[in-house]
């Protein structure tokens, strides 16, 4: 495509056909335009000269760039570079599904984007989610290195899913996405907050820059007259409602107060629940194949964005009797000797700590117990508070490492020791899990949390193999070996 098509202008260094996107000077080739983006540990413009040397011959950049391209290499200047790549992206690749949705907030995006898929899967359509753990396909996974990718990345799925025929389509956005304008330029029909807590405080200045950061989805990507379902039990919800009031979105609130898809009733039943829900005046009864009120809640916010895009009420929550839990999304994943279900959870912040014990607790006749530990090189201050939240709805508590990346291990589990009282601590994460089991009542419950689907333990600058739920049935194997 030609570069005038691409940045809508003329350009100094002249026209010229784009073969290519990337910001990443080393896989830049002949023909590619390379984005030289201010980085929070690197800036692009310093790749400018490596870029053209593999063969780029375009730069997109801020005024500080111009500089630093040669002659004969065409210039795109712009104040916002970040943004004005992904709406390049979104014209090179051109092809997107019909159907796109996006979903936001600190908790709940995984299982949303995925629950969406599966709704829309069982009334008919080819459909994908892609975020944290992937894109995934009715034939496939693959996976991503960030829960929302560039925006390179992102208008690339886009087009390769619709040239598989697949037309409807469930994604995360991350604040960090949002931020850096890399889901400008999807062509969204609806979107969904989910709650705010607090989260990315190392990345984010502030609370309510991360808020802003979410918001973007509404008042900026969401364009009029596309669907708003709103969390209404999040304390954040009135500030996300009026955003898309103000825009002219169609508003959809879904929760125990939620004014349109009301949550009525719900009664924990085995390693599920009972929902009676509301909607336009009638009440549906939902069978949940899934525990927590936490996932009820996902439940009914995906269900709200499939049946606010035109799907049959009826239908879609038939759909939600069928619907899987997301990998490593308070995913049971083995029963212990005692006979005591062990879960798998992604919960890393103090808020889904709480939400994932309180979940398991209407299911826990005996005690309840969890194995955690908190990241390293991510915000410190949520280090204590994940210990109270832990120390205060569990019954046991092991601290253990998570992905301690280049900080001292032992000083992140002292930070989350200093308020998790009465806590036990097991720095190896394998004999952490392994402790916890052999411990087990058959009337107890254990979640262990933090990494969920994740396969690999970051030490260092070192990734090594290590699965949770592949620990857990590795232990309880042995250990049934040994009985």
């Amino acid at each position: 495509m030609r570069l005038s098509a691409l940045a809508g202008e003329m350009l100094a260094g002249g026209d010229r056909e784009i073969t290519g996107l990337t910001a990443d000077s080393r896989h830049a080739a002949p023909g590619f335009l390379f984005a030289a983006l201010p980085g929070v540990k690197a800036d692009g413009g310093a790749y400018v000269a490596d870029a053209v040397r593999n063969g780029a011959t375009a730069v997109l950049g801020s005024a500080s760039v111009r500089s630093r391209v040669p002659d004969g290499v065409a210039a795109v200047i712009d104040d916002n570079p970040r943004q004005r790549l992904a709406q390049i992206a979104a014209r090179f690749y051109a092809r997107q599904p019909e159907t796109v949705v996006a979903v936001t907030g600190t908790n709940g995006k995984t299982s949303i984007a995925s629950f969406v898929r599966q709704i829309w899967a069982q009334l008919g359509h080819r459909a994908a989610s892609f975020g944290t753990v992937g894109v995934v396909t009715d034939t496939k996974t693959l996976p991503l290195t960030h829960t929302t990718p560039d925006p390179i990345e992102i208008h690339r799925i886009l087009a390769e899913l619709a040239s598989e025929g697949i037309e409807h389509v469930a994604f995360e956005a991350s604040s960090h996405g949002l931020a850096q304008y890399r889901v400008d330029g999807v062509k969204l029909k609806a979107a969904a907050f989910t709650n705010l807590t607090r989260d990315h405080l190392d990345y984010h200045p502030s609370f309510e820059a991360y808020e802003q950061a979410k918001l973007r989805l509404f008042s900026e990507v969401l364009p009029p007259g596309g669907v708003a379902v709103i969390n209404a039990d999040s304390p954040s919800s009135e500030v996300f409602a009026t955003v898309a009031r103000a825009r002219e979105q169609t508003l959809i609130t879904v929760g125990e107060t939620g004014d349109d898809l009301k949550l009525i009733e719900r009664a924990p039943r085995g390693d599920g629940q009972k929902l009676a829900v509301q909607w336009k005046g009638r009440v549906h009864n939902i069978d949940l194949p899934l525990a927590g009120a936490f996932q009820a809640s996902n439940a009914l916010i995906a269900a709200g964005l499939v049946i606010g895009l035109g799907g049959d009420a009826a239908d879609v929550f038939g759909a939600l009797q069928t619907i899987k839990g997301a990998p490593g999304r308070l995913e049971k994943v083995a029963t212990a000797p005692s006979g005591a279900p062990i879960y798998v959870d992604y919960a890393h912040t103090p808020d889904a700590i709480e939400t994932v014990l309180q979940a398991l607790r209407p299911h826990t006749p005996g005690m309840l117990w969890i194995v955690f530990g908190c990241g390293g090189d991510r915000d410190p201050g949520k280090r204590p508070l994940m210990g109270a939240a832990a120390a205060r709805f569990a019954d046991k508590v092991i601290v253990t490492d998570d992905n301690p990346r280049t900080e001292d291990p032992a000083l992140i589990r002292r930070a989350v020791m200093a308020k998790a009282n009465g806590a036990d601590e097991v720095g190896d994460r394998a004999n952490a899990i392994e402790t916890a089991i052999a411990a087990l009542g058959e009337r107890d419950v254990l979640v262990i949390a933090g990494k969920g689907h994740e396969s690999g333990q970051i030490v260092g600058k070192e990734t090594r193999p290590f699965n949770d739920a592949d620990v857990v049935r590795a232990v309880v194997k042995q250990m049934a070996r040994a009985s």
